[in-house]
């Protein structure tokens, strides 16, 4: 007889594509009757309340807590798993699904919630920058000014995504940044820096080829120019996984990372935004969260 899992669905009725559109909510109703009857059900509100929820779950003694929602959802959520004995579910519904992607669970469909079911627990690295906490991706630069403006927006997708790029690019010049890792060092322009977990952004746009979510490492990609010329190149690099190293990239893989700049700036964390010195530290927790991953996935 299968042993009674205490779980917990946190919901984010505002994610993504799926705002508005209950069939995702009754879906997740309809499994936990079926399949997790001792299971409880609960939506975010606001801000941060996906993490206040979590938190609550674990201290409930949930031992497997599900974030229905976006990358912003996920992050919320994992942070107050993070360290504990607790398992995260996911079933992605955001605009790019990062981690999901990595993961296989690309969609908010049946295969998601079989994964609830049938998948294996699987510990996967995190990382931190200036104590914020991350599981896909951070990013300065031009990577965090879209961010700033993406969240605005009321409707967001990829075609939003596009749309904002698209009005900020003309106007944005290139800081020149401080990279330290170990005895690498790398004084650069730079128009975008991401630290990547995960091997992508989302929607597969690839920024770090070959990245594992369970080696103790965290990747490291400068894109120091982008121009008219050679944005679109870039763009077939990014979305076909062809992201090496040249002239204009570079790639540092490490466990800690030092950047600094002329003055405090934004980054992102999983698509957040925040305000941070003009030092950042960007250190890894190895293995340091719990993840259901479909039961064939070969590695993270």
């Amino acid at each position: 007889m299968r042993a009674v899992v205490k779980t917990r669905f946190i919901f984010n009725p505002r994610s993504g594509h799926h705002v508005g559109r209950p069939p995702l909510l009754e879906l997740t109703r309809a499994f936990m009757r079926d399949h997790a009857p001792q299971a409880k059900l609960v939506l975010t509100e606001r801000a941060r309340h996906a993490n206040e929820l979590a938190r609550q779950a674990v201290n409930d003694g949930c031992e497997r807590v599900v974030a229905i929602g976006g990358d912003g959802t996920l992050n919320e959520v994992a942070a107050a798993l993070v360290g504990t004995g607790a398992v995260l579910g996911l079933v992605p519904c955001g605009s790019g699904n990062g981690l999901g992607r990595h993961l296989g669970i690309p969609h908010p469909d049946q295969f998601a919630f079989d994964t609830l079911r049938h998948g294996r627990v699987h510990a996967i690295d995190t990382g931190t920058a200036n104590g914020i906490p991350f599981f896909n991706a951070m990013g300065m630069g031009f990577d965090a000014e879209i961010s700033r403006r993406f969240n605005q927006l009321a409707r967001r997708g990829l075609t939003s995504y596009v749309t904002t790029i698209c009005g900020a690019f003309p106007h944005y010049r290139p800081q020149t940044y401080h990279i330290r890792s170990g005895p690498d060092s790398l004084i650069t322009p730079a128009f975008i820096i991401a630290v990547a977990n995960s091997d992508q952004y989302g929607n597969n746009c690839i920024i770090a080829p070959g990245a594992r979510l369970d080696d103790g490492l965290l990747d490291l990609t400068v894109i120091r120019r982008v121009s008219c010329l050679n944005s679109l190149p870039l763009v077939g690099r990014l979305f076909t996984g062809c992201l090496g190293e040249g002239k204009n990239i570079s790639r540092l893989r490490g466990a800690h990372f030092t950047i600094g700049r002329a003055a405090p700036g934004l980054i992102h964390t999983d698509g957040e935004v925040h305000e941070t010195g003009a030092i950042v530290e960007i250190v890894v927790r190895p293995q340091s969260l719990r993840v259901l991953v479909p039961a064939a996935a070969p590695s993270a």
